[in-house]
């Protein structure tokens, strides 16, 4: 990248991206709009009905809606955490996809959101659980794991936001400056006129680096609180201390995956080879092999602590899991997230677009997978084997809301894609020579 662009044709390069966006483009958007369209149509049915048309059921009253709120929380808290972190490392290769890995998590965090309401059915009433005073009586139990969620998620939502936006500034500047009428005042007011000062940067900079090292352990502290809402309860195979831990490295482990599934089809669309490097997505795989090994150890761990602990019910529950009625799933994700990305040692495939995505694809059905396991086991198999039973679903309903899910999520990203810069332009240029003076730099100097 260092030799095929200047300041001038990197702002020309992400920048017309915003611009008569070709065919391919149109494609994507149609594609996420109908999976919308079906999620839609589909939870407008429940409501009308009843969520009798679920395949909620006793005892296994959780279904496929709260593993699709896991799901996407931990897709959520991986984008930050990646750009975060990497940024505090000082990582390079982080710059051009540092920007979608944040867009991701404020997409992802409000796909999450939606599955609490869709499950409580009445999804008007919503008000009675919020935590403000009232003339009801009601009141939220401040100890119950479900109001944590409410509370950390909402204040990750808003720090998230904070960090997108503020490395969006001076790229929203860079368009002002480029924009005319109505454009240039829509771009000029979220710019909060930056003139690009070195007061400015140095005041960017500090502000930058202090959201980053404030998500990073928040991302952790969240994502550990969603762990809690299994493992505070007393049920085998969710009372365990390694679910905060195992929670996190899952989700940085389905993030990384889920960057590869956006920025491939993003380089496909807008052309951007020389940006989104084959180094960039080698570099991804390579800490993806890394998160795959730490969720091998865990499941590892996760049996080795149900045998040592000789416990009769959780012997069998993990026992269960692999044998019994939801062993499709859990073999699934043992070997789609601890298996596969070792393929990932491998050079050729590691370098092959077609490869990475592939097994981007992969890692997230085997993440889906565990969820699934993970909620609708125990509830299955729990203490007293007159009340067992299984989820009947997931039903149409519930695969249309969850195909909704995924159109929406990439439809507000393909959104962004197309009224933002997608790329971290003024982190971009950093990996650039400075301009020379005199003539022979003119053309780099802007």
């Amino acid at each position: 990248m260092h030799n095929e662009f200047t300041y001038t044709s990197l702002n020309e390069k992400v920048i017309g991206s915003l611009y008569k966006p070709g065919l391919r483009y149109w494609f994507f958007v149609a594609l996420a709009f109908l999976c919308l369209a079906v999620g839609m149509t589909s939870w407008g049915y429940q409501i009308a009905v009843g969520m009798g048309v679920s395949g909620d059921n006793h005892p296994v009253m959780w279904g496929t809606y709260l593993i699709n709120f896991v799901f996407w929380v931990g897709i959520a808290h991986s984008g930050t955490l990646i750009s975060a972190i990497l940024y505090l490392f000082g990582a390079p290769w982080r710059n051009p996809l540092a920007r979608a890995a944040e867009a991701m998590t404020v997409f992802a965090v409000l796909t999450a959101g939606l599955f609490p309401l869709i499950h409580l059915g009445r999804v008007w009433l919503v008000y009675w659980i919020l935590p403000y005073p009232n003339q009801r009586d009601l009141w939220p139990n401040f100890q119950s794991p479900l109001v944590f969620d409410v509370i950390a998620i909402s204040t990750y939502l808003t720090v998230s936001l904070l960090f997108w936006y503020t490395g969006l500034v001076p790229d929203l500047a860079n368009v002002r400056d480029r924009s005319e009428g109505m454009r240039r005042k829509i771009f000029g007011f979220f710019s909060l006129g930056w003139t690009g000062t070195d007061r400015e940067w140095v005041h960017h900079g500090w502000a930058y680096l202090l959201f980053a090292a404030f998500a990073t352990p928040l991302v952790i502290s969240v994502h550990s609180v969603v762990s809690w809402d299994f493992s505070l309860g007393v049920s085998p195979g969710w009372h365990s201390t390694i679910f905060a831990p195992y929670f996190v490295a899952g989700a940085i482990h389905s993030g990384l995956a889920m960057v590869l599934t956006l920025l491939i089809p993003l380089r496909f669309i807008y052309g951007f080879e020389n940006i989104l490097t084959m180094r960039i997505f080698e570099n991804v795989a390579k800490t993806i092999i890394f998160t795959g090994i730490i969720m091998a150890y865990s499941y590892l761990t996760e049996y080795f602590i149900a045998w040592y602990s000789g416990n009769t019910y959780e012997r069998f529950i993990f026992a269960w899991r692999a044998i019994g009625a939801y062993t499709v799933q859990f073999w699934i994700m043992i070997i789609f997230n601890a298996v596969i990305p070792f393929l990932f040692y491998f050079k050729k495939i590691r370098t092959n677009l077609i490869t990475l995505f592939s097994i981007s694809i992969l890692i997230n059905i085997g993440m889906w997978c565990e969820r699934f396991v993970i909620i609708l086991s125990t509830p299955a198999r729990e203490f007293d084997p007159y009340s067992w039973g299984l989820f009947k679903g997931p039903s149409p309903i519930e695969y249309g809301i969850m195909l909704g899910s995924f159109g929406m999520f990439f439809f507000f990203f393909l959104l962004f894609a197309k009224f933002l810069p997608s790329m971290a332009i003024s982190e971009l240029k950093e990996e650039l020579p400075l301009p020379r003076r005199g003539r022979e730099g003119e053309q780099n100097r802007k």
